[in-house]
């Protein structure tokens, strides 16, 4: 067993909005990175995601609803969603990246 602080991994990232895997569990992908506030343009997966904010705050825009989440809370994004982060996304973000079987 191994422990990660993942707020000091985010933290430590020199970029934000640049994701880092800490960790593969199954096919499953867990990264981690670092929200600075900008808006970001809408974008689309081919794989599902789970957004976990570990501190802070995620604002986005998915399938022309605003959502607001909070440290402690997530969301699920389907695959093939097109979602959109916008300005005043702050903190710590965990992203589960979790393919579809097929």
């Amino acid at each position: 067993m191994s422990l990660v602080d993942v707020k000091e991994r985010a933290a430590q990232l020199p970029d934000a909005w640049r994701s880092v895997v800490l960790a593969q569990v199954g096919t499953a992908a867990v990264k981690v990175l670092r929200m600075d506030g900008r808006e970001l343009e809408a974008e689309v997966h081919g794989t599902a995601e789970v957004l976990f904010v570990a501190d802070g705050v995620l604002k986005l825009e998915m399938g022309g609803e605003e959502l607001t989440v909070g440290a402690g809370e997530l969301c699920r994004v389907p695959p093939g969603a097109r979602h959109a982060v916008r300005a005043g996304s702050r903190g710590t973000l965990l992203i589960v990246e979790v393919p579809e079987e097929g």
